[in-house]
């Protein structure tokens, strides 16, 4: 083989090489990512199907109910109302009427299946977009 040959050999080797990582690394960011969702848009269809996201707002009061290590609630931005079921074990800070978020999916039913549950961190903390879901919400 010629220098020249070894040369693009190498080139190309490097280039293929370089996009099997790029398109491994996208794949992983993508199926990593949590898009964040309102009550609001999820009752309007909005929310990715058969993917992740997280839902945030107010748990609604008197709507806790706990069955053994199952829990279920309703997440609200005061215009729309989700049913949300989580198996685990709940925060500390995770109280009716205030902010929290959940990460999970969308089952066949309409009940949101969480994985994870986000409290707030303090007595005035609630994500940015819940704030402002909830400030629209309520000017409606």
């Amino acid at each position: 083989m010629k220098p020249r040959q070894k040369r693009i050999a190498i080139i190309v080797g490097g280039l293929a090489s370089l996009g099997i990582a790029a398109a491994l690394l996208l794949n992983a960011l993508d199926s990593n990512i949590a898009l964040y969702v309102t009550p609001t848009e999820v009752a309007a269809g909005k929310a990715p199907q058969g993917k992740a996201f997280r839902i945030g707002g107010l748990v609604k009061e008197g709507s806790i109910q706990r069955n053994d290590m199952t829990v279920r609630f309703i997440m609200t931005d005061t215009a729309k109302d989700i049913p949300v079921a989580f198996t685990g074990i709940l925060p500390d800070l995770f109280k009716e009427g205030k902010g929290a978020v959940a990460q999970g999916k969308l089952d066949a039913g309409g009940v949101f299946v969480a994985s994870e549950v986000l409290a707030k961190h303090d007595e005035n903390y609630m994500p940015p977009e819940a704030k402002a879901a909830v400030d629209a919400a309520q000017k409606k």
